[in-house]
């Protein structure tokens, strides 16, 4: 008899990473001016190291549990920002529907 199993892969991230790596964005998504380079550099870091799934998922965790705790948010901002950071990461469409976070 032969048992097959699927690998686990445990995620690498953890919401202090993705924090970290957002947290030069939250002036612009609260309207209070333009993107800072350290953000764009955020998000490109974070689609760089967010590589599994279970990474993706752990994102889009972290995002909507920080969603519900950051008041003043555009998620029209934060939506158009990967475009605008020329990277692959797809965030937020609004407080409570994170989208898959990276592609």
């Amino acid at each position: 008899m032969v048992v097959a199993a699927a690998p686990h892969v445990e995620a690498a991230m953890s919401c202090g990473s993705v924090a970290k790596n957002l947290s030069p964005c939250l002036g612009y998504v609260r309207g209070q001016g333009s993107i800072p380079p350290a953000c764009c550099t955020g998000i490109k870091a974070l689609n760089g190291d967010a590589k599994s799934t279970p990474d993706r998922q752990t994102v889009c965790q972290c995002l909507k549990s920080a969603a519900g705790t950051i008041s003043g948010v555009q998620y029209n901002l934060v939506s158009g920002l990967p475009r605008k950071c020329g990277g692959k990461v797809r965030l937020m469409k609004d407080e409570t529907q994170p989208q898959d976070a990276i592609v």
